[in-house]
This record gives structure tokens, sequence and C-alpha cells, in this order.
């Protein structure tokens, strides 16, 4: 499930005319660099939520085809239902077993086939080292477990596997995820894992430049390896 509703108030003027996902870094659109690194994790079928400027993102992927998966569209109303509300919305069109979450606004270079649910979990977190603009953190991860009183505390990327079950119980409308997942942890069902390799969060212009800026750097040390 990749995430693709939002606004992008920060990223504005640029996401007045082109929905946040379809901002080119490197002469690409930042949702396209998800496909393509799903594809390569061996991940066949993609549901993608849309609601701002939703129209252009079906308009600009097509049916996955291209890169080997099949995508099929979640269409919000605007405003649209936030992640919480998003993914309940979704859910028929997942299926009932876990899925992968990833939220389109950010850039990682994690191996997503290598993320697993752990037995008796409903939600398992990729969190990275807190980011500047995040120095707060979100959740404490001890061990595999993400609990409240105690371990490091990290900064949650966005990504996750989420277990349908996590919804159980919820009403369809606008809600947000966090909830959620702040309930699981409390019945000790909530798991984690660190990724200590790359990850930005695109969300303003300074940080899409900053990305842009490191996927150059990677291409010209790739072009001095080979």
């Amino acid at each position: 499930m990749l995430l693709a509703a939002g606004r992008g108030e920060r990223l504005r003027p640029l996401t007045d005319a082109v929905p946040k996902p379809l901002l080119e870094v490197r002469g690409k659109p930042l949702i396209v660099w998800h496909l393509e690194r799903l594809a390569a994790g061996g991940f066949r079928e993609v549901v993608i939520n849309t609601s701002w400027l939703g129209e252009q993102i079906p308009a600009a992927l097509g049916n996955g085809s291209c890169w080997g998966l099949r995508i099929t569209y979640s269409a919000e109303p605007w405003p649209a239902l936030e992640t919480g509300g998003g993914l309940l919305q979704a859910l028929p069109l997942l299926g009932p077993e876990p899925f992968l979450l990833v939220n389109g606004d950010v850039y990682t270079d994690a191996d997503f086939s290598l993320l697993r649910l752990p037995r008796g979990t409903l939600a398992q977190l990729l969190l990275v080292p807190n980011p500047p603009h995040h120095l707060e953190g979100d959740f404490r991860l001890d061990g595999g477990n993400i609990v409240e009183d105690r371990g490091e505390k990290l900064t949650y990327s966005g990504i996750g596997v989420i277990d349908p079950e996590l919804f159980e119980g919820c009403r369809p409308g606008r809600f947000p995820l966090a909830p959620l997942l702040f309930k699981a942890r409390a019945a000790g069902r909530l798991g984690g894992q660190k990724h200590a390799g790359y990850w930005l969060d695109v969300g303003s212009a300074q940080r899409l430049a900053e990305l842009d800026a490191h996927l150059a750097l990677c291409d010209h040390s790739s072009e001095g390896d080979a």
C-alpha cells in the first residue's frame, strides 16, 4: 500500500498543480522510486490511495505493468481520509493478509522484502535515527518491541507491515493511524526494527533538493566504480 493522497502543504507552490508523489527527483517521480524498489523486492501487487489532484496519478502510472506490477487505486474524496481512514477504505483491495505500508513522500534505500510481521504483533514499524527536523522521535525500541518507557527513541519512517486486524472495530471516515499504533503498543503487540541506512522525509522543497543532491552523488559514485 502506497500512501499518495496528501496535499503536500509544505511543498507549495510545487504541489499546487502536481500531487506530491509525482514531484520529480533526478527526472523521476518520487513514487516511481518506490515502485522500482518494490518490484526489485519481489512485490507484484500494489494499492495506491489518491485524493489531491488524484486523477493525475493513475494517468501517470497506469496499471503498473511497465514495472512488472499490478496497481489498483483507492480513490478518496477531498479532504482525504487521513492515514487510518484511507487504509480502512483500501482493506477490501488489500485482502486479509498483512501488507507492506509505504508513505509516498519518503525515500529510503531499505530492502522492503526483508520486512516481516512477527507472530502475535499487529504492526511492525521501520524506525530510523531522529532527523534534525524531528529530534524528539516517535517510538521507543527495546529489542524488537516498541514500548512506552524504555529503549532508544527513534522516528517512524512511514514504512511498516500492518495486519488488517489492527483496524478491527474502526468505522469508515477520516481518522489517523497513530492512535491505533499506540493501542497496539499498549497491548504489547507493536514490533519494530531500526534502519541504519538512508532515509529522508521529503516534506519540504529544501529536502527535495537534498534528495536530488544525494542521488546525484550516488550516480557519480556508481560511475566511478564502473
